[in-house]
């Protein structure tokens, strides 16, 4: 069975689904990805959602609320970055947008006055650097090859550097019990207190919020939707009751998607 993934080959978002699989397929977007997988194409996607430094991936989120998938699993990786180019002379640093911001520290300190070139991917941005002397590359340091060698190693801002990795399916294959649960509520309403009772909702049934982050819906300036995960199971009757209160928070236009329960997987 093929793994989607963000291409081209040596991605991080590829490093993880190597982890499932050595049968991968790539897409050049993350919404290529959840749109593929959304509709049947692909049975299985793996995708970036949140780093511990730059926060949360917001093309993934935003793809989340676009097409409707299933969260089967969430892999926790550990990341790496290093400078890579063919020699110490060049004008341009490419590299996802998360990687660049990721190693801010290490750009500003060593390479202030240069350009900062955004790539779709880490690896597409190491394709970069191989045709072009001009432009380094920050990446995964195994993606050195006999052009580019490796300037610096763990140039990220922190050493503890991890991604949240979210592995998707086809919403039909919507899981109820695992160790986490992620849902995206849309009230539609705004009146004071609102957020309170959709927190106290979970606080009442004693559920541990991992996250929550509220992202503006797209319908009009002012208007938000929230992204939440937390430490139950759909399962359970506790979460049961919860879905029901939400439910009755929401406005008559509102909705809650729940993406399902996952198991959460840590690599070395």
């Amino acid at each position: 069975m093929s793994i989607l993934t963000l291409g081209p080959a040596g991605t991080y978002c590829h490093r993880v689904s190597l982890s499932f699989s050595d049968d991968i397929a790539f897409r050049n977007s993350i919404t290529a990805i959840v749109k593929d997988i959304s509709d049947g194409t692909f049975d299985k996607g793996i995708i970036p959602v949140e780093n511990s430094i730059e926060g949360s991936v917001t093309e993934s989120l935003s793809s989340l609320v676009a097409h409707e998938v299933a969260v089967i699993e969430e892999v926790v990786a550990p990341i790496k970055h290093a400078l890579l180019a063919q020699s110490t002379t060049f004008d341009t640093i490419t590299s996802h947008p998360q990687a660049l911001a990721q190693c801010r520290n290490f750009i500003t300190s060593n390479y202030p006055t240069l350009k900062l070139e955004p790539a779709t991917s880490t690896a597409s941005g190491i394709d970069r650097a191989t045709e072009d002397a001009s432009i380094a590359a920050i990446g995964h340091p195994e993606s050195s090859n006999e052009k580019l060698k490796i300037l610096a190693k763990n140039i990220q801002d922190q050493s503890s550097n991890s991604t949240r990795f979210f592995a998707i399916a086809p919403p039909q294959k919507r899981q109820t019990s695992g160790e986490k649960t992620s849902v995206i509520i849309y009230p539609k309403s705004d009146y004071s207190g609102l957020l309170l009772k959709i927190l106290q909702t979970f606080a009442d049934q004693n559920i541990n919020l991992t996250r929550i982050e509220s992202r503006p819906s797209g319908n009009k300036l002012g208007d938000y939707l929230f992204h939440i995960d937390f430490e139950a199971s759909s399962d359970e009757s506790r979460t049961s009751e919860v879905f029901s209160n939400l439910q009755n928070i929401v406005s008559k236009n509102g909705w809650i998607r729940s993406l399902g329960s996952y198991t959460v997987t840590h690599l070395s």
